[in-house]
């Protein structure tokens, strides 16, 4: 439906549209055995306008509903105990679909509970509690430190473990799998390798990756939600080991994927191929950020201005910030260390910030 099938006629109800006498009712209602009042229709055109905004009583139904004896005949069966939306920025949750203003196709899905973390591991401060201590009150979120030959090293070590886990998570990615058992995946490799994973409880943010699906820009919460043929996700990597940070990410193509995502992708994997080409002593952090601008833009796309690149290292997240725009005119030195340039995801239109994650609002690619 985009209206898809036609509405079925009903005793007289108002209009859920314009409050006029109605006679027809949503087929899918009808269906899933929902209330009339809400329903209910006096044509075909309020049906149709109403549609973005109804559609989603659709998708509360079948989430609340007890999951079915052939769990292949939905998209979604909810799981046992544990399983729930979240809330207020991962402090809270409820068995309830959360309400937005949805202007486009994808829809949160319940996480489950938080995965567990040897004992043995070397785990950040904020690993209990969801609160860093060090990182906030650092020095270094003013002063860009240069690091020293161990401190390399020691990167170097982590991010060549951060790859590796996104590459068994890259292994997993195929129609059907939800974006929670990649982020298990992310889990056990990270744990296996010795690692913590950075993200897990940070500002208590619930899971142990970010993986953001087509309209969500960035720390896209892991779900219950099933990959679709043609999807695109961004799964995003830290792993904490040896008292530093490796942090990376890449999105990857969910069985056939249309032109206009494919070029996305492509055009966003050139920026930042051109933005690392350009990276040594003495360039200017505005020219980096220009020659990613410059090529989204001639590609017929434009950056996300909300987001930057960051330092990294001892702290997850620290200076310098890396934009993608010309504004800063500060050089490169020998032995800055900052994570890759924040140009992952490259969409036209606003921004709305919904329990972690970020959403293109337009919903338009290309």
């Amino acid at each position: 439906m985009t209206g898809g099938s036609d509405v079925v006629e009903t005793t007289t109800l108002s209009c859920a549209k314009c409050g006029k006498p109605a006679h027809l009712q949503c087929p899918k209602c009808v269906e899933l055995k929902l209330p009339r009042e809400g329903a209910a229709f006096c044509s075909q055109d309020c049906f149709k306008a109403s549609w973005s905004s109804h559609k989603s009583v659709h998708l509360k139904a079948k989430l609340s509903s007890p999951a079915p004896e052939n769990p292949s005949e939905q998209n979604l069966a909810l799981p046992n105990d544990g399983w729930l939306y979240c809330l207020r920025k991962g402090q809270a949750r409820t068995p309830k679909l959360p309400h937005f203003d949805w202007t486009g196709q994808l829809r949160p899905y319940p996480i489950s509970k938080r995965r567990p973390v040897p004992a043995h591991i070397d785990q950040p401060d904020w690993a209990i509690d969801g609160i860093p201590k060090i990182e906030p009150n650092s020095d270094l979120q003013h002063v860009v430190e240069i690091k020293t030959p161990d401190q390399i090293e020691r990167m170097r070590e982590t991010c060549r473990i951060a790859r590796e886990v996104l590459d068994a998570a890259a292994r997993v990615i195929r129609p059907g799998i939800t974006t929670d058992e990649i982020d298990a995946v992310v889990h056990e490799a990270t744990i296996a390798a010795g690692g913590y994973p950075s993200p897990l409880n940070y500002h208590f943010f619930p899971k142990s990756c970010c993986t953001s699906v087509n309209e969500v820009i960035c720390h896209g919460i892991p779900d219950a939600r099933k990959l679709e043929d043609g999807d695109i996700v961004n799964v995003d990597v830290t792993v904490y080991y040896k008292g530093v940070h490796g942090d990376l990410n890449e999105t990857f193509f969910v069985g056939n994927v249309d032109e206009a995502s494919q070029r996305l992708v492509q055009c966003t994997y050139e920026c930042l191929e051109k933005a690392i080409a350009m990276v040594k002593p003495g360039v200017r952090f505005r020219e980096i950020g220009e020659v990613i601008n410059r090529h989204a833009t001639m590609s017929g796309f434009s950056v996300v201005k909300s987001y930057c690149g960051h330092g990294i290292g001892e702290l997850f997240h620290c200076a310098p910030n890396i934009p993608i725009m010309q504004v800063s005119s500060r050089l490169v030195e020998d032995a800055f260390v900052f994570s890759n340039f924040s140009c992952e995801d490259i969409f036209i239109g606003r921004v709305a910030y919904v329990n972690c994650q970020y959403l293109e609002i337009d919903c338009t690619i290309g």
